[in-house]
């Protein structure tokens, strides 16, 4: 009389063959708005890649992977005379290719629907973005950033896989791939900022790709704005405004990660993380101000989307803090949590205040004692930012924004103080 909890009144070959179908039916939409008329009109539309789905998922039913491929083959030679015999003037492709494709996609909706589907919508919607696609690529899109593409392509796809994922070098301090994997950030940083200035302008674009950015890395968004200042000097307040508001990201960040660790903790860090966050609005704030208030024509963008050079010295910047921090743990020993903190916060300030708030959620801490660790690795996180933007930048980048760092964990400090003389 019912169905038993967890199965469904429809065969799972039915709902299967319902996605082949609309995969072919979505595909051939958007193909058959494509047709032309006349004698040059194009030899599929709607009901061909319809039933060029179906095929695939039927030839999969009947015989398995080997008929599937003998009908994808068919439907090949079928398509290359069709092609042949019709587009003497149209030497385009996509139709044929794209032919085929809905074939195999019929086939694989047989054993992974949702993977079958979801090509399905992206091969549409690449399909039906043709005119915006045609029109940045050849328009927009410059010859310097699709070398940056094929650059950040490279270093993400290509060498990114082969970079050993082990600890090497001095006191086994230096994990190649994580340093890799920071060259890549601070390149996709730099190229989110010159997206940004393409988008909205400096003005706007860099403080607001400054405080999404750090929510990734603080640190490489500061290295990246003051890689963004060296080629173009006229967004200078807008690139302090990115930096110092990154900040910002990293004391929310910390606030979330102590919330999932040890919300005694928190508790107990609310009123120095809050006037931290303070701080860094507000000098953030000051600089964004300044960066609105500058002329349309500074907003010119000149350079490159990221400088690879740049993103190595970076690299190679925070190996040599590594190699310290180790040989001071080696020195000095681990005993010590405030020195363990202080210099895990070189790296990471979110890592040091996670493995507190992790002795302070399994007993093995106070909650008062996490505070002054917690805001070490705070502090020496800074020291780091600060090596970044004065190696960055230049000299009036830096001016503008290590004083910013400063603040920031003066006033987390004098937050502590704060509970330290009411208590």
């Amino acid at each position: 009389m019912f169905e038993e909890p967890g199965r469904t009144a429809i065969d799972p070959l039915v709902l299967n063959l319902a996605v082949a179908f609309g995969i072919g039916l979505l595909v051939g939409v958007e193909r058959e708005r494509r047709k032309r008329e006349g004698p040059s009109r194009s030899f599929a539309g709607i009901r061909t890649f319809t039933v060029a789905s179906l095929t695939g998922a039927t030839s999969f039913i009947v015989g398995g992977a080997a008929l599937l491929a003998t009908a994808t083959g068919s439907v090949a030679i079928l398509t290359t005379a069709a092609y042949w015999l019709g587009h003497e003037d149209d030497p385009g492709l996509t139709t044929e290719v794209v032919l085929i494709l809905t074939v195999i996609l019929g086939g694989l909706s047989m054993r992974h629907p949702a993977l079958a589907g979801g090509l399905a919508v992206t091969v549409a919607i690449l399909l039906a973005g043709r005119s915006p696609l045609h029109h940045f690529v050849r328009s927009v899109l410059t010859d310097n950033e699709l070398k940056d593409a094929l650059i950040f392509a490279g270093a993400t796809l290509v060498v990114l896989p082969l970079v050993p994922d082990r600890p090497i070098g001095p006191y086994r301090a230096l994990n190649p791939q994580s340093i890799w994997i920071l060259v890549i950030l601070i390149m996709a940083i730099s190229a989110a900022g010159y997206i940004a200035i393409r988008t909205v302008g400096a003005r706007f674009g860099l403080p607001i790709a400054g405080l999404a950015s750090g929510f990734i890395s603080s640190t490489a968004t500061i290295g990246a704005m003051g890689a963004r200042v060296v080629k173009a000097k006229a967004i200078l307040a807008a690139a302090v405004a990115g930096a110092v508001l990154s900040t910002v990201a990293t004391i929310i960040q910390l606030v979330l990660v102590l919330a999932a660790t040890s919300l005694t903790t928190l508790q107990n860090l609310s009123i120095p993380l809050i006037c931290a966050g303070v701080a860094a609005v507000a000098y953030g704030t000051i600089f964004t101000v300044w960066a609105l208030q500058q002329k349309a024509e500074d907003e010119q963008l000149a350079g490159r989307a990221f400088s690879l050079t740049t993103a190595l010295a970076f690299a190679l910047t925070l190996a040599g803090i590594l190699i310290a921090s180790a040989a001071l743990r080696e020195w000095f020993g681990e005993s010590g949590v405030i020195l363990a903190t202080g210099l895990a916060g070189f790296v990471d300030t979110h890592a040091a205040a996670i493995s507190v708030a992790s002795l302070v959620a399994t007993g093995k801490l106070r909650a008062a004692d996490a505070s002054v660790p917690i805001l070490t690795g705070l502090s020496t996180n800074a020291i780091s930012k600060t090596v970044f933007a004065a190696t960055s930048g230049g000299r009036s980048f830096a001016l503008r924004v290590i004083p910013g760092l400063i603040i920031v964990v003066l006033a987390a400090w004098a937050g502590a103080l704060y509970i330290i003389v009411l208590g």
